[in-house]
This record gives structure tokens, C-alpha cells and sequence, in this order.
């Protein structure tokens, strides 16, 4: 079987059953297990640092690990990189067959901290039975060093190791989403995937297939982003409703629309106070001529703001339900000029999961913060599926998990 310590809502395995293969996802929270149900996905909802190891000793094909980023998070307090030193002991004692967790939690300032060292524990108890064969995990780019850790232990146990940060961008996901990335394998050198996107378009080579533009917002929600941005709309769904989303040859081009070279949406209606969606493409609409919508992140004065023709920065949900907004941004000289920008509009659940390359009609469970948490918290898909995809022998061609072999 492939195990997935603290497998959240399904994000690797949603990738993995696009890949012809299911796992068993570990899970504590109530609402990320009721979506996995909803989803199709096994699940054991339990606490990974209680849960005994011995049931998956001698059956287990590959180990994946995302644990918990809260207490290393941007978005947070940070408290893991105090606690660090604590999680590479707790590493380091797990991997001599040390159970140290309980006095070494008591000194931690965030408890989740240490849930970090967890995968330590299911994979020395594996490793005697010559398992796993494989091992896949993924944190925020602050857990690198933790990662550097578990690399030289695995080597040390004849692993093929590489550990890096990756953009999610460079795979498809409309999302500049950078992550630290641990690859192991004990039968095959492990090695990073081969990017299929760039910020600047690269064409095919003798020595390549080249590789495409970064995957917009606009592009990946249907809203009608080419590589010259016009104004547009979809004649079905939109992400934000419906159950076809992106319904194949929708997109036209409205008849008096002009290209202004930026993305945007045709002026509000007469009496318009505040952005309302399209009810034709689940878009915002509203926004004033020679204004475009772009998307900030979160809430906080450092936000990332990228426009519609643009990947989103890292989504990430905290305190408040929904931090993630479409705010309006000048596209002219004369907007930027008049200083009025329209009101804002929070972005959708839909619209999020969909950023995060989820399906649009993902069967989340939960209210909206819970909800919100849940996409926040996940792996982008398509960013699983090419990490998988070497290690259940798949090659991913340069769509959306289109399997070229």
C-alpha cells in the first residue's frame, strides 16, 4: 500500500487516482476526513503520532508526508524555527529507534512543531523489512534544513535521495507556490521533475520539449486569458457553479471588447456600488475602464498582489475565514491617476481549490472556514501528480495530468 501521513483533503491522492492508484491517507481533522469520503479516498482518521506502525510493516510500497506547516508558516507565529533544533533531535532519535517525542514536545513552544519528525517514526520501522520503496514529502520552504536531515538518514540506509525547493508554478499550478521537497527511492535515482512551465516561454530544442507560460488565474478559472489578454466570457459555468465548469470551445470574445494588453472585465452596469459575479462566467464583474482585477493572497501589509493574467502567490487561509481577495488594479495611466479603485470581492472556495488545481466541483465538506483551511493547508494535485508520477512508473505529458505513456 501507499501510506499518506497527514494526507489533509486529498490533494496526493486525488493526483495518485489520476494516476491509476489509491493510498491510505492519515487524518485528524473531522472536515479535511469527511471531504476525502466525499472524494472516494481511504482514510483513517486518527492522530498520526499515536497511530502504530506495525500494521504497515511488510506491506508498504510507498511513504508520503506533509505535515502540518502552521508552526513554520509565513502565515503564522513561526514558532517551529525556535522549535527546530528540537525537531532535528526528535529526527535524530527516532532514526536510532529513540522514542524521545514526549520530553522533547514539553519543550517545544508550538506542539505541532514536532510532528515534523513523525515520518521518522513509520520509516524506521519500515526500514528493516526493506521498506518503503519509496518516499515523497513536502513542507514550506523553512523546513529545508529538517529535510537535508531525513536525507542523509535515508542515504545512510542506501536511499537515492535528492531534497530541494520547487516552484509549483514551473508544473502547471497557477499558483508561484515554493516548497521544500524530499525525493527518496531505493530503486531508482532520485532526482527532481523536469519543469514543463517558465515564467518566459521556452521553445522546444534538440535537446528538449521546451516548456510553456506560467499558468494564469484567468486562464485556469475559464475567464478567457489568451497570450494577449482580452476581455472575454464563457458560455457555460463558471467555477464559482455549475458542474461544467470549462466547457470545451465556450470561449468567445465579446464583439466590441478592446485590447488594452491587460485582462479585465467590461465596465460595471449603470447604478453598479460594488463588484458583483457574472452570472455567464463566475467571474467578478464590475470593474471600471482601465482597471483589472488581481487577487491578494491574504490579509496581512506584505500580501502578494498578482493580476488575473498572472499565477496567484502562495494561498494560504488564516483566522478569518476567507482572507483572499480580488482587489482592483489600474491597468492605465489614467486609472492610476484618478486614485478610485472599485470595492473588493472575496474570492470563492471553488475558485480557490481550483488555484490549487483542484477540480472545480471537488466535494469539499465544511463550512467556508473550514473549507478554506482545508485548501489552503493542501498539496497542489498537479504538483503531486509529477513528483508521483517517476515512482509508479508514469511519465505526465505537458497538460493537466494528460498521461503521455
Amino acid at each position: 500500500m501507499i501510506v499518506d501521513l497527514f494526507a489533509g483533503p486529498g490533494g496526493w491522492s486525488h493526483a495518485l487516482s489520476l494516476l491509476g492508484v489509491r493510498d491510505v491517507g492519515l487524518e485528524w481533522d473531522e472536515w479535511a476526513c469527511r471531504t476525502r469520503a466525499a472524494a472516494g479516498q481511504l482514510t483513517l482518521r486518527t492522530d498520526v503520532a499515536r497511530y502504530p506502525v506495525r500494521p504497515f510493516v511488510g506491506r508498504t510500497t510507498g511513504v508520503i508526508a506533509s505535515p502540518p506547516c502552521q508552526a513554520w508558516s509565513m502565515a503564522g507565529k513561526r514558532l517551529g524555527l525556535l522549535d527546530q533544533p528540537l525537531v532535528h533531535q526528535a529526527v535524530t532519535d527516532l532514526a536510532a529507534g529513540r522514542d524521545t517525542r514526549e520530553a522533547l514536545l514539553a519543550r517545544c513552544r508550538d506542539e505541532r512543531s514536532l510532528l515534523a519528525a513523525e515520518p521518522m517514526r513509520y520509516l524506521h520501522a519500515l526500514n528493516p523489512v526493506g521498506q518503503p520503496e519509496w518516499v515523497v514529502m513536502e513542507e514550506v520552504p523553512d523546513v529545508l534544513p529538517l529535510w537535508k536531515q531525513y536525507a542523509a538518514i535515508l542515504r545512510s540506509w542506501g536511499f537515492s535521495v535528492w531534497a530541494g525547493i520547487l516552484n509549483a508554478a514551473d508544473f502547471g499550478v497557477p499558483q508561484t507556490r515554493r516548497r521544500a521537497i524530499l525525493l527518496a527511492s531505493r530503486t531508482r535515482p532520485a532526482v527532481p521533475p523536469e519543469p514543463t512551465h517558465a515564467r518566459v516561454p521556452e521553445p522546444p530544442t534538440l535537446f528538449g520539449p521546451g516548456r510553456a507560460r506560467w499558468v494564469s488565474m484567468a486562464e485556469a478559472l475559464g475567464w478567457g486569458a489568451t497570450d494577449r489578454p482580452v476581455p472575454t466570457l464563457c458560455a457555460g459555468g463558471g467555477p464559482g457553479g455549475g458542474p461544467e465548469p470549462f466547457p470545451s470551445g465556450s470561449r468567445k470574445t465579446l464583439a466590441d471588447a478592446r485590447d488594452r494588453g491587460t485582462w479585465q472585465h467590461p465596465p460595471p452596469a449603470a447604478g453598479a456600488r460594488r463588484p458583483r459575479r457574472s452570472t455567464r462566467t463566475g467571474a467578478p464583474a464590475g470593474t471600471s475602464p482601465g482597471w483589472a482585477w488581481a487577487l491578494r493572497t491574504n490579509s496581512q501589509t506584505n500580501a502578494t498582489v498578482r493580476r488575473a493574467d498572472e499565477p496567484a502567490g502562495t494561498l494560504f487561509f488564516g483566522h478569518r475565514a476567507n482572507e483572499c481577495i480580488w482587489v482592483a488594479e489600474p491597468a492605465t495611466s489614467e486609472a492610476d491617476e484618478q486614485g478610485t479603485a472599485p470595492e473588493t470581492i472575496r474570492i470563492t472556495a471553488p475558485e480557490a481549490g481550483v488555484l490549487q488545481t483542484f477540480p472545480a466541483d471537488y466535494p469539499w465538506a465544511g463550512n467556508k472556514g473550514q473549507i478554506f483551511s482545508q485548501i489552503g493547508n493542501a498539496v497542489p494535485p498537479r504538483l503531486a501528480a509529477h513528483l508521483l508520477s517517476p515512482h509508479l512508473g508514469r511519465t505526465l505529458g505537458p497538460d493537466d495530468f494528460s498521461l503521455a505513456a
